[in-house]
């Protein structure tokens, strides 16, 4: 997961390892607010507790999102996606013990080549925290595109995000993407958790 930051202009350098171990130090110490958000938003996947789901993990960091999801998913497989390889790095320590279900992809998500190199298809893409960074509307709006495209007709997208303009631009964004439904589940601003079914709910 990407940082909460107070604004989405404040610089971080996700390729220093050092900077990343600090940051998941202080991270982790939010996990008794984050960890409850995390596990009400993949309480919206639609699929069996014990279905061999594919899950593609946007911006997954150093694994706290996939780590609810295979508390959840215990047969899931999961693409862990993100920019920082420090990131990549503590990702696969922290989830050493699963690693025959994990697969682990660098990849810029501003680069229009992502998609390709995460693969796919996907029944479920969650993103926490992440999304965000990218700092731009317009990228962000692209990924919603590229996300539902990965996914297989009946997948689910979950994201948990600061939203800082609001959630209705976001929901159009989806919508416009091909989601066939869209709904803010829980909102506490600019925090939010958005639900993106790509067939019928």
């Amino acid at each position: 997961m990407a940082s909460e930051a107070k604004r989405p202009s404040m610089h971080h350098d996700w390729h220093s390892a050092q900077y990343v171990a600090d940051w998941v130090v202080h991270d982790v110490a939010r996990d008794p607010e984050r960890r409850p958000r995390l596990q009400e938003m993949l309480a919206a996947a639609p699929f069996p507790h014990d279905a061999a789901i594919e899950v593609l993990d946007v911006g997954g960091g150093y694994g706290a999102v996939t780590e609810e999801v295979l508390k959840l998913f215990p047969q899931a497989r999961v693409t862990l996606q993100d920019y920082s390889q420090p990131m990549l790095t503590e990702a696969r320590r922290r989830l050493a013990s699963r690693a025959a279900q994990l697969r682990y992809v660098a990849a810029d998500l501003t680069d229009p080549a992502w998609p390709q190199q995460v693969g796919g298809p996907f029944d479920l893409a969650v993103s926490a925290i992440a999304l965000h960074n990218l700092r731009d509307a317009a990228k962000i709006f692209a990924c919603y595109r590229a996300i539902h495209d990965l996914l297989r007709p009946d997948g689910r997208f979950l994201d948990y995000d600061l939203f800082f303009a609001g959630v209705e631009g976001h929901i159009a964004e989806l919508q416009k993407a091909g989601f066939s439904s869209v709904e803010c589940c829980w909102a506490e601003p600019p925090h939010a958790i958005l639900i993106a079914a790509k067939g019928a709910s």
